[in-house]
């Protein structure tokens, strides 16, 4: 088959791969119909490297059709539409039945002290080969792949793989209640559907990116938008009668603009041979802040902090005093995909779109171009925004 292989920092391909087969008796094979590029998978093409090996297949947001299932398998049968949650979990360990999914402590990472295993992403989280491929070897898939309809397009059930429950997620660790205020810094696809999100539910939404075309989309859908300039932390204070707004979604994480010493020391590290760079990876602080403390700047007193964007230091300097004399709140994670579940899929299934996902992709394009889309995503041109590619 054909798949999106990492072989070195900025550099995926598109390769002839086996074709993957049943291995445990809980598993599925999924031929893939959709597979999209999030934001996180740029990590991968550059600064998580060293975590990387040359021929792993990229990709944590897939669905497509069951082609053949596990002999344990009972909830999902061959010929179901079904969407593959980027979260590999048991369902009913200690965590999972607290609504934990990414800290499975079936399919955790003890080796790396990580949580659970995902799809295509790095040593770090199983090395468990992804999505953006022909086909897919689904894990323990009774616990985790969802079936779906089959009347209603791919692109309103791919982006519960992700991209909804991450922003999900964000929103609901914010706290707002209705009428009140939210920053979200950064609008990639996630920034975009937490805006989405807030603004369905009675939120006045302050949404900040440096590109255009990401603000003029996150203004269609009803936010006020923000350049990232000198003045942005004056105007969301302005805008919220100088208090700040009650919670910031940080939705950029570690590759943040600003700090250029910290983005040569990613580049640099992207590219040492991995024995020398996993240290560094593992106990230096190493990401670009900028975001981050922009959302506790732009925060109220009392307010919370949620922050999706992956971050990847572990001795980043962080403004403790401000956090303190704030008393905020600050909620961090990956999206426990499962868990909310239940709740997203009558939205993605309503007819009237109201979370705007049949609007969310800016590029749909044959899976051969994956390495073209890669180097357009990264760069943010060409108003790319969400690429969903087509196996």
């Amino acid at each position: 088959m054909r798949a999106v292989t990492w072989h070195s920092a900025r550099s995926v391909e598109v390769s002839e791969v086996a074709d993957p087969t049943l291995i445990e008796p809980t598993d599925a094979i999924v031929r893939v119909t959709s597979t999209a590029i999030c934001g996180s998978d740029l990590h991968l093409y550059d600064v998580f490297g060293p975590f990387m090996h040359r021929g792993d297949i990229l990709g944590h947001e897939a669905m497509g059709v069951v082609e053949a299932v596990g002999s344990a398998v009972r909830r999902v049968q061959e010929g179901d539409r079904v969407i593959v949650p980027f979260v590999i979990a048991c369902g009913t360990c200690h965590m999972c039945a607290r609504g934990l999914s990414t800290q499975c402590e079936t399919t955790q990472n003890t080796d790396h002290g990580t949580g659970a295993m995902l799809y295509g992403y790095t040593e770090l989280y199983g090395r468990v080969p992804g999505g953006q491929a022909e086909y897919l070897r689904a894990r323990l898939v009774d616990a985790n792949a969802l079936v779906v309809g089959r009347d209603l397009p791919d692109e309103r059930y791919l982006f519960l793989t992700d991209v909804l429950p991450t922003a999900w997620q964000a929103v609901r660790y914010a706290g707002v209640p209705p009428g009140g205020s939210l920053a979200v810094l950064g609008l990639g696809p996630i920034g975009q559907m937490v805006v989405r999100i807030a603004v369905h539910e009675g939120v006045r939404v302050i949404a900040v990116d440096p590109v255009v075309e990401r603000r003029l989309m996150a203004e269609r859908y009803g936010a006020a938008v923000l350049d990232l300039d000198d003045d942005v932390l004056e105007r969301i204070r302005e805008s919220t009668r100088g208090r700040g707004a009650d919670a910031v979604v940080d939705a950029v994480g570690l590759e943040a603009h600003g700090n250029p010493a910290a983005a040569f020391a990613q580049n640099a590290v992207g590219v040492l041979p991995s024995g020398l760079a996993k240290p560094v990876m593992t106990k230096a602080g190493i990401d670009r802040l900028a975001a981050l403390h922009l959302a506790i700047e732009a925060v109220r007193r009392g307010g919370t902090v949620s922050v999706v964007g992956v971050y990847a230091g572990n001795l980043d300097p962080m403004p403790m005093m401000t956090i303190f004399d704030k008393q905020l709140t600050m909620r961090f994670g990956q999206a426990n995909v499962q868990h909310w579940l239940p709740e997203l899929l009558p939205l993605a299934e309503a007819e009237a779109d109201p979370l705007g996902l049949e609007d969310l992709a800016t590029h749909r394009v044959p899976l051969a171009r994956a390495p073209e889309m890669y180097e357009m995503f990264k760069a943010k041109s060409a108003g790319c925004i969400k690429v969903v590619l087509k196996p």
